[in-house]
C-alpha cells in the first residue's frame, strides 16, 4: 500500500516490475525528481528511494547542478520584476549550504546530480553509463545501519506505515531527516 505499484503497472511505474538493479524516476510536488533503484526480480515491483548521498568528490559540479535548478524553479514561479531579487537569494543559499546537505533530500539528490525523467530505466549496474551505482571503496569501513518507518506516506495505513523499511547510515549528516529507530 505504500508502493507507486500497489495498482500494478502503470506508463510511470512500469521500470519497477522489470529487472532490478534499473532506475526508476519520478516527480513528486510537480517541481521534485526522486530516483529510485529497483530491487526485486521482475515481475515483482519493487525499489528503494535514495533520499540522501553524502558527496565524497564532485561538490563543486553538485553545487553548480543545484544552483542551476533552484534558479530555475525561482523563474518559472516568479515574474520578471520579482526573479532578480530571489534568484540572488537561491543563488546564495546554495553557495552557503555546508557539503553533507548539498544532497540531503530526494529531490536535492536529483538535483546534486542533473537527474530527470530522461534517467527512468537507466541501468545503473553499467559502469560505463553516464549515471551508475559504484562499490564501496578497498578498505572502506562498512558503514552502520539504522533503521526506521518510511516518511512521507501520508495517509497509508498500517501496518506499511510503521514498518522498519528505511534504513540509513548511523550518524551520517548527509541523512535527510533523521528518525530514531522504533
Amino acid at each position: 500500500m505504500a508502493s507507486h505499484a500497489r495498482f500494478g503497472p502503470t506508463n510511470r511505474n512500469r521500470v519497477m516490475f522489470g529487472p532490478p538493479g534499473y532506475s526508476y524516476v519520478y516527480l513528486v510536488y510537480g517541481m521534485y525528481h526522486c530516483l529510485n533503484v529497483v530491487t526485486e526480480a521482475p515481475g515483482f515491483a519493487a525499489a528503494l528511494l535514495l533520499r540522501s548521498v553524502e558527496p565524497l568528490e564532485g561538490e563543486d559540479l553538485m553545487r553548480r547542478a543545484r544552483e542551476e535548478r533552484a534558479v530555475a524553479r525561482v523563474v518559472r514561479r516568479q515574474s520578471a520584476v520579482d526573479a532578480a531579487a530571489r534568484v540572488e537569494t537561491a543563488r546564495r543559499r546554495v553557495a552557503v549550504l555546508p557539503r553533507p546537505r548539498l544532497a540531503s533530500g530526494p529531490g536535492l539528490v536529483c538535483d546534486a546530480f542533473s537527474i530527470g525523467p530522461l534517467e527512468s530505466g537507466v541501468d545503473l549496474c553499467d559502469a560505463a553509463g553516464s549515471l551508475h551505482l559504484e562499490p564501496a571503496a578497498p578498505g572502506d569501513a562498512p558503514l552502520e545501519a539504522a533503521f526506521g518507518p518510511r516518511i512521507g506516506l501520508g495517509a497509508t495505513p498500517e501496518p506499511w506505515l510503521s514498518k522498519p523499511w528505511r534504513v540509513w547510515a548511523a550518524g551520517n549528516r548527509a541523512v535527510s531527516v533523521t528518525r530514531a529507530p522504533r
